[in-house]
């Protein structure tokens, strides 16, 4: 039986919404993962919890590799799906596999060898804890193919419009995980208690689960992708595209967290209870933009597939649906964070002062949810046309500009630490504004839209002449 959802077809807020709908559920399940590690590790001690923290750091690094392959593989299947290339699919996700499998394993010897190195970066204090964060790592770069490959390799699906396999097969892990965390940290019979090392080998092997359903899955071609040997033959101009696709995507996402590093150690001046509501106020936040970057990845696909139908009309209406559908959670989100930041803070700090800062932080973040939420959707749209610069440009010159702009901002009396706060804010207002505006000028000069339809439009109408005309017979290479 083949799952795959044509796209190119049908209603396209209904396509959307039931695309994105597992991918977002999915989203949720990653960060279950992560979630159950720290709950059970929480009852072990402090410094357990404290050297996984650490560790994950690196392997948050390694999720950004790994996206090169991800990006790239939901963008080059979804395009030949568009254009029925079944063959050419096959071919791109072959050689993408192989990539996945270099990366994964690459990554994992490079931590392996140099985890005493990274951990040591972060000088703590605490030999033990040094100790758990190396042995953390080098146990999660031991299982690197299944660590990392399943993100990517749920791409394919999402390619093909099959978004509801990968939720499965990852719940699945999930319960695999929840199983064996206690077990294995905690130890029982005649299997020792292990601590980080327990709750490191739980998540490989509830993964090394997950990889091998994909795998199986992919070889009883449940979405009409056969796979045979001479797929699997490395061919240059597929490698050439995964790079060129992929590797801005990457870039951005790594050095996401390295500009994260920079304004924690910005906001530590003040204290370890910034850090600490700040920690606390993105996790609660990650709701928002976890749920819009679901939407995002099935904007890709619908984007990819339509791109490869040659529709540029219902391209231009599913990234209005999308834009519609991001608005409207990014302002209830918005609203809810400005009006009841306090509130929501509490449930997971009980203190008067940590409440208190809470309610700041979701005031000021609150206002700039809508472009936010803007953002990432829009990102989603550039990545099915198969342009990943022009999102990943926009990331990161903006989010590095957070940097020198919360140094100022810290500086005015008036502000003092809130300035960070407002410098992530304002960078992600004038993000959300320059990236739709990138994207809206692209679709509406673009050649092969249907202008008539255009000229039709009141806004279009009321501007001057010239600009009118440039609008209408206005050609982008």
């Amino acid at each position: 039986m083949k799952t795959t959802n044509d796209l190119t077809q049908g209603s396209i807020s209904k396509a959307l919404v039931k695309l994105a709908m597992p991918i977002i559920g999915m989203s949720f399940l990653q960060m279950a993962y992560n979630m159950l590690d720290m709950v059970w590790l929480g009852h072990v001690g402090s410094e357990a919890v404290a050297a996984v923290g650490t560790a994950t750091f690196f392997t948050w690094l390694g999720v950004s590799v790994m996206l090169i392959a991800k990006v790239a593989t939901e963008v080059g299947v979804s395009q030949r799906f568009g254009s029925k290339d079944i063959k050419g699919a096959s071919l791109f996700t072959g050689n993408a596999i192989v990539w996945m499998v270099i990366l994964s394993i690459g990554y994992g010897y490079f931590t392996y060898f140099a985890a005493p190195w990274l951990i040591g970066f972060f000088k703590l204090d605490s030999a033990e804890i040094v100790h758990m964060a190396v042995r953390y790592l080098q146990i999660i770069a031991l299982g690197a193919p299944f660590y990392y490959m399943n993100q990517p390799l749920s791409g394919i699906f999402t390619g093909a419009g099959n978004s509801k396999f990968p939720f499965k097969a990852t719940s699945i892990g999930l319960l695999v995980n929840f199983a064996l965390d206690p077990l294995l940290i905690f130890g029982y019979g005649p299997i020792p208690a292990m601590g980080a090392e327990g709750a490191a080998i739980a998540t490989v092997l509830s993964k090394m689960i997950v990889t091998i359903i994909f795998f199986f899955a992919l070889k009883k071609n449940i979405i009409n992708l056969p796979l045979c040997k001479e797929h699997f033959k490395m061919k240059w101009e597929i490698t050439k595209e995964i790079f060129k696709v992929g590797t801005p995507v990457g870039l951005h996402s790594g050095l996401f967290a390295c500009f994260a590093m920079v304004m924690a150690r910005i906001i530590s001046q003040w204290g370890d209870l910034p850090i600490a509501v700040q920690s606390v106020g993105a996790q609660i936040e990650s709701i928002s933009w976890m749920t819009i970057e679901g939407l995002a990845t099935a904007l890709a696909a619908f984007t990819g597939q339509n791109y490869g139908a040659k529709l540029w009309d219902r391209i231009y209406k599913g990234f209005l649906v999308a834009v519609a559908i991001s608005v409207t959670i990014g302002a209830v989100v918005g609203a809810i964070f400005v009006f009841f930041g306090g509130e929501i803070f509490g449930i997971f700090i009980n203190e008067v002062e940590a409440i208190k800062l809470g309610s700041i932080y979701f005031s000021i973040l609150g206002i700039s949810q809508i472009f936010m939420c803007l953002e990432i959707g829009t990102s989603g749209a550039f990545y099915g046309l198969g342009k990943t610069t022009p999102p990943s440009f926009v990331g990161i010159t903006f989010t590095g500009l957070r940097i020198p702009l919360a140094l100022w901002l810290t500086s005015i009396p008036a502000l003092g630490m809130t300035g960070v706060w407002w410098s992530i804010s304002i960078s992600s207002i004038v993000k959300g504004i320059v990236l739709f505006s990138w994207f809206m000028i692209f679709i509406l000069l673009h050649p092969e839209r249907d202008k008539s339809k255009l000229q039709k439009k009141r806004w279009v109408r009321i501007l001057p002449t010239r600009i009118r005309q440039q609008i209408m017979e206005k050609r982008i290479e």
